[in-house]
């Protein structure tokens, strides 16, 4: 293979690929954040929020004391098994920017990554303007005469404007509110402490429901429905992980650290308000917390500085995950949504952002999509807790996580995740799935490249094991499944050009082909890569196809080494695909190749083609059948006939093409057997794209010239082939000729 002599004098810098442009940008000096302000604070913030304000005297009013608490325990035991599993990712891999997108990614493939990330970047988008709702009526309580739609455009600018100014603006105000929830918290403990708490503990409701509803009943289940978002918002701290110094240390701490502390805050808020608020009084009043406060300006400041928080902290992840699709490729105009300013900020992903809750705002209400929201969270944390599943199943030596977990824990979050889904929205929760799937389906047709690698190689091969294992065990006959897997060598790609259409209609849609490429040594790296070249073009048709070559100078040594090779093998070929030689040469070792493959069980097709006619118009085909004398019986086994019939009807159907029938009997007193086997043939083997029927007396060479007219002649192939010139078949019928041969795993009956 020619080679190029001519070195340049000034080496030459390789382009730098996705990942490394991630890795070159990341080393920029822009500011970065540990785990206090990027993962403790915002998730701590995020969960701490409208619903403990203004919904958790309604649970305990609804529950009891004890049901309030088993709410409180059961959700965040499904997002504390989540916050482990993704701990334990995190520790794993080299968390790229996007969060929950990059995680899944890096285990799943892009493909399965962005259909969890395009929804949840839409969910988290939306919660910006959910949020901005709950922060206006917040503000309607103190001041009734502001007009709703100018609160919500004047909260919207604050955080678009802290947005853009810097992150870290935004995570030094998170402080300030930080301080603003304290303050509220303390007043509810200042309260306890003189003396609020004088009612006895009711233990267990009797979820009477809610005033919307006129109190006409309800269960421990649609109270665990209205409560289970407060547990959600885990991710807000790994959508930041991006900017993070160490995410591998900041995303488990700060997350683990702030699932903690809320959960102790929402059971010690249940106990007081148990104690505090006769149970009627929590079912009715929504603003209990902020009416038995020892002062109510801070816990009313709580409430505006919690939606407040959300609010900001979704608004500045979405653009990251945004961002994050974008630089993989995975929405349009992807680099255009990837590009960042000198300070490291995703402006044009955030002008995205503020573009579409500015629409939400502008719809007044999205009381109809808010479970829906929740639900997007809940299938991205049920993945999460998947790939734990898969990765420590498949026991791969790339799965070394610094932090490890029981199996049992991603178990009972994704179990818990799927549960919690069917409680919120069952219906919802069926559209949820179907948009992740839809997603997925048309990433998949886009075959996304990625940087990184992934296990789902080493999952399939997991289940192929463990298939082969099971097929192993079951000593059970494969003519039900059998399909043609073809070996077809060749010591040029320019035959495989050639045969193309034909292999490809051999195989499609079930079936498979393996290239064996044999030549010497020096052509063998162009033989490869033409090789390669025409597998591509198989697997982008729909069949599926592999390549390989040797390197030796004796083409049939070659054939014959391949087969033994590929003899062992679980999925090995069960068809070998042969050319009729033109030499004589090559005549005197085809035999010996054709009973090597005979004794590995591979079926045999071996090609005369027509040097002129070719496959003609692919409009009709001749399928000869041998004379059956003595007997005619239709046997689950014939005497080499499977494969030609089978091959008939695979050709037949992928060319739309007419099949002829055609049978051979020596006297004329068996006329009438070989019609009724015709008959019984096409019936058993279901051939129902048969159009026509012969039977013809006499052998085959005496027949082959008056036969119908067709494209390819299907016939069986006998051995030994000795001194026989299967070219005067093509000759006398005028067309290609394809001789078949069993191996013995085909049965046209089956």
């Amino acid at each position: 293979m020619a080679k190029d002599n001519i070195a340049p004098s000034i080496p030459l810098q390789p382009e730098k690929g996705p990942q490394e442009q991630i890795e070159a940008h990341e080393e920029t000096n822009r500011k970065k954040f540990g785990t206090l302000s990027g993962v403790f604070t915002p998730t701590l913030l995020t969960i701490l929020g409208v619903i403990m304000f203004l919904r958790e005297g309604w649970v305990v009013g609804n529950a009891g004391l004890l049901g309030s608490a088993l709410v409180i325990l059961l959700a965040f035991g499904i997002t504390a098994a989540t916050g482990l599993s993704m701990s334990c990712i995190t520790t794993n891999i080299r968390v790229g920017a996007g969060g929950a997108f990059s995680m899944i990614s890096q285990s799943l493939g892009l493909e399965i990554g962005g259909s969890i990330g395009i929804p949840l970047c839409l969910s988290q988008t939306l919660a910006v303007a959910m949020y901005i709702f709950g922060f206006r009526e917040g503000w309607l309580w103190i001041f009734p005469n502001h007009p709703a739609l100018v609160v919500d455009l004047s909260v919207f600018a604050v955080i678009v404007a802290i947005a853009f100014i810097s992150t870290n603006l935004a995570f030094r105000i998170q402080y300030l509110i930080m301080a603003v929830i304290a303050g509220a918290l303390l007043s509810v403990a200042l309260a306890a402490f003189t003396g609020s708490m004088q009612y006895p503990v009711q233990w267990w409701g009797s979820f009477p429901g809610a005033p919307e509803t006129g109190f006409s009943g309800g269960s421990f289940w649609t109270v665990f429905a209205v409560f289970f978002p407060a547990a959600t918002g885990i991710m807000a701290g790994a959508n930041m992980s991006g900017e993070l110094k160490n995410p591998r240390r900041s995303i488990p701490i700060g997350t683990l650290s702030a699932i903690s502390l809320s959960l102790l805050v929402y059971l010690a808020l249940a106990y007081w308000l148990a104690r505090t608020v006769p149970p009627e009084e929590l079912l009715r009043n929504y603003t209990v917390m902020i009416d038995y406060a020892f002062w109510k300006p801070p816990v009313l400041a709580g409430l505006l500085g919690a939606t407040f928080s959300s609010a900001l902290a979704s608004f500045v992840g979405a653009p990251r995950i945004l961002g994050a699709l974008g630089t993989h490729g995975i929405l349009p105009g992807g680099q255009w949504l990837a590009q960042r300013s000198r300070k490291g900020e995703p402006r044009n992903a955030t002008f995205l952002v503020a573009g579409i809750v500015l629409a939400s705002l502008m719809m007044r209400n999205l009381n109809a999509i808010a479970p829906l929201i929740t639900l997007f969270f809940l299938i991205t944390y049920a993945v999460i807790n998947f790939v734990v599943i898969v990765e420590q199943n498949l026991r791969l030596l790339s799965f070394r996580p610094l932090f490890q977990i029981p199996r049992l824990v991603p178990i009972l979050g994704l179990f818990g995740c799927l549960f919690a889904m069917v409680i919120v929205n069952p219906a919802l929760s069926l559209i949820a799935g179907v948009v992740v799937v839809v997603v997925y389906g048309v990433l998949l047709q886009r075959h996304l490249t990625a940087p990184f690698g992934d296990v789902r190689s080493g999952l399939f091969v997991a289940v192929a094991e463990w298939a082969a294992r099971r097929v192993k065990l079951l000593q059970a006959h494969s003519e039900r499944v059998w399909k043609p897997n073809l070996l077809v060598p060749a010591q040029n790609a320019q035959k495989i050009r050639g045969w193309y259409r034909l292999l490809f209609d051999i195989a499609y849609p079930t079936g498979s082909v393996k290239l064996l490429g044999i030549t010497s040594a020096d052509e063998s790296d162009e033989l490869e890569q033409r090789l390669i070249d025409s597998r591509y073009a198989f697997r982008e048709d729909g069949v599926f196809a592999s390549s390989s070559v040797l390197e030796l100078e004796d083409f049939s040594q070659g054939i014959t080494a391949g087969i033994q090779a590929l003899s062992g093998s679980f999925f090995r070929p069960n068809l070998l695909f042969l050319e009729w030689p033109h030499s004589d040469v090559g005549r005197q070792d085809l035999d010996h190749v054709i009973r090597q493959g005979l004794d590995q069980h591979l079926g045999v097709a071996l090609l005369v083609e027509h040097p002129k006619a070719g496959l003609g118009r692919r409009k009709r085909i001749n399928l000869w059948i041998p004379d059956q004398a003595p007997d005619w019986d239709i046997q689950m086994r014939f005497a080499n006939l499977d494969l030609a019939v089978l091959l008939a009807y695979r050709i037949q159907a992928n060319w739309h093409a007419a099949l002829n029938l055609i049978t051979l009997f020596e006297s004329p007193e068996m006329r009438s057997q070989a019609d009724d086997f015709a008959e019984r043939l096409v019936n058993s083997a279901r051939l129902s794209g048969v159009t026509e029927r012969h039977a013809m007396a006499g052998p085959l060479t005496q027949n082959l010239a008056i036969a119908p007219q067709a494209d390819l002649n299907i016939l069986v192939l006998d051995l030994p082939l000795e001194d026989r010139n299967l070219s005067e078949a093509c000759m006398l019928t005028r067309s290609t000729c394809l001789l078949t041969h069993d191996g013995g795993d085909e049965s046209a009956l089956a």
